[in-house]
């Protein structure tokens, strides 16, 4: 079978046929925070148009952490012209800096660290221009915490609400997350990252509809969603929802920024490649009831097995 350029790019999540919360983080390679896919000027269509309509919902800072948003510019922008120089350039002259966006055609001129210089905060300004989610987590105390982020496509949480909250807390809702210790090393490993040495792994979910901002504000919207899905529509409505994540240590501020770039295929694409199908089957017919509950696939679950299985049972 020729498979599109669509499913040669999709960051398919499973090595197993079952499925455990894990820390699944590996050495990112090559080391960037971004990446540019076909869907890059529909994304920052629809991140704009969230950001200006609903700036607090995908946007909350501290003032402290201004230095560490500049620093977190300086890194993006720097990848972005980097890995994609017939996309974006960045350069400095003088004392300005010149940060061009060839696909958008917009070039914006700024003094690094004069936030006069920018027409919205550093994090707020570089996040309108790449399709990841940034967040920025602070280290203090022996702990991290949520104290800035541009969010826009949030997996059924509020940046609003989580703003300032430690890592634990922010995790607590995660059934088992603490019971199982998982809480503690993960935050140890975090508080161990290196500048220089980033890692990435991926999160997953499988969601009704296609709707990029699942925000928790959001949800009388499309968390009705999950009851319209039939064994007949599983395979256009039905979406596997992957969020790739990176984690870079900021070497002046000792920051951590947290980028997330969420992809979406459909059911009936992903059974187009046997293993997937025979894979994605028997992790979801095993998944225990309280992992299925968190990510709010119980009440479609049976439908979607019904539709794979319609789809061909000789390979599940």
């Amino acid at each position: 079978m020729k498979l599109t350029e669509e499913l040669k790019r999709f960051p398919y999540p499973f090595k197993g046929d079952t499925y455990r919360y894990s820390n699944n983080s590996t050495l990112l390679t090559p080391p960037k925070s971004i990446d540019i896919t076909e869907c890059y000027q529909k994304d920052m269509k629809l991140k704009r148009s969230l950001s200006t309509e609903h700036h607090s919902r995908c946007f909350q800072s501290f003032p402290h952490t201004k230095k560490a948003q500049w620093e977190v510019l300086y890194l993006v922008m720097t990848h972005l012209a980097t890995h994609f120089p017939e996309s974006f350039s960045f350069k400095k002259e003088g004392q300005k800096h010149i940060f061009t966006n060839h696909i958008l055609q917009e070039e914006q001129s700024f003094t690094m660290g004069d936030d006069s210089t920018l027409p919205n905060e550093p994090l707020d300004f570089i996040g309108r221009h790449v399709q990841e989610d940034l967040i920025l987590m602070m280290q203090r105390d022996g702990d991290l915490f949520l104290d800035a982020g541009q969010l826009c496509f949030p997996a059924n949480w509020s940046l609003a609400f989580n703003h300032g909250m430690s890592f634990k807390n922010i995790h607590f809702p995660i059934p088992g997350f603490k019971e199982e210790g998982l809480d503690e090393r993960i935050l140890q490993f975090l508080l161990r990252l290196e500048a220089g040495n980033p890692w990435g792994r991926k999160n997953w979910s499988l969601m009704a509809g296609d709707r990029m901002d699942t925000s928790l504000e959001t949800f009388d919207v499309w968390g009705k969603d999950r009851r319209k899905v039939t064994v007949e529509n599983a395979g256009e409505f039905v979406h596997l929802r992957v969020e790739v994540q990176k984690l870079f240590r900021l070497p002046r501020s000792n920051a951590i920024l947290f980028t997330i770039h969420t992809h979406l295929l459909s059911l009936e694409k992903l059974v187009a490649i046997p293993e997937w199908k025979r894979q994605v089957y028997q992790i979801l017919a095993e998944l225990p009831p309280h992992i299925a509950g968190y990510k709010g696939i119980s009440f479609y679950k049976d439908k979607v097995l019904a539709y794979m299985e319609q789809k061909g049972d000789s390979d599940l």
